[in-house]
């Protein structure tokens, strides 16, 4: 009898390892079939909002391929290293391109690009990707709600730094009722975002494409 159930349950164990290694397999392969498609479509979405938010006025280069490579960066919330795009008008930087990270949304990361002019002053922000709650975090996104303009020509100085969160904690940055965590997370990378820009804009801008910038950590920047 205890043969029998030893036996039975060996067999058990067995094919649930079985099951267990035919769906991890599975999942792998999906992974491979999916992840380049949805990166180049990824791609392809960021190119055409960067239109967006750098007014082809400001730059008189192909900023599409005038970029250069940034180090992982905790004010850029990223980890690993990212492209930036810089505009140049009459050979002098005019406007760049990060892309930037919020790690705390409500359902998690926030993929943004934030366009800076070479004043420090915000030309744009646009929304990449997300998993916010759709029809109540997801007005963050410009195609269904105009909130995201509200940090065009904003900057370190505008406001002031203890401003740079939404108004239910005491700031200037408006946000929709039941959806605090989503505009709360999108204001502080953006203000991450310019602490950073304000920090490596000479290096960003040196005129040697895919020249990679060597960020500086947070606890870095604060020494």
């Amino acid at each position: 009898m205890r043969r029998t159930v030893v036996k039975a349950s060996v067999i058990t164990a067995l094919n649930l390892l079985v099951f267990a290694l035919i769906g991890t397999a599975l999942l792998a392969i999906t992974y491979q079939l999916t992840h380049e498609p949805i990166a180049r479509s990824e791609e392809a979405e960021k190119l055409k909002l960067v239109s967006q938010i750098a007014p082809a006025e400001t730059y008189d280069n192909d900023i599409i391929k005038d970029t250069a490579e940034l180090a992982a960066d905790k004010l850029l919330g990223n980890d690993d290293t990212t492209v930036v795009y810089r505009g140049r008008l009459k050979e002098q930087p005019s406007i760049a391109v990060l892309q930037v990270i919020a790690p705390d949304g409500y359902s998690g990361r926030i993929s943004l690009i934030i366009s800076i002019h070479g004043n420090g002053k915000i030309s744009g922000v646009r929304v990449i990707s997300h998993k916010e709650t759709p029809g109540l975090g997801d007005y963050i996104e410009i195609a269904k709600n105009k909130w995201i303009t509200i940090f065009d020509g904003k900057s370190l100085d505008d406001p002031k730094d203890s401003d740079w969160k939404v108004k239910k904690d005491g700031g200037s940055f408006d946000y929709m009722a039941g959806a605090t965590i989503t505009p709360r997370a999108v204001v502080k990378a953006v203000h991450k975002a310019l602490q950073y820009f304000a920090h490596h804009r000479d290096e960003m801008f040196k005129p040697h494409p895919l020249a990679k910038v060597d960020a500086v950590s947070s606890e870095g920047d604060k020494k």
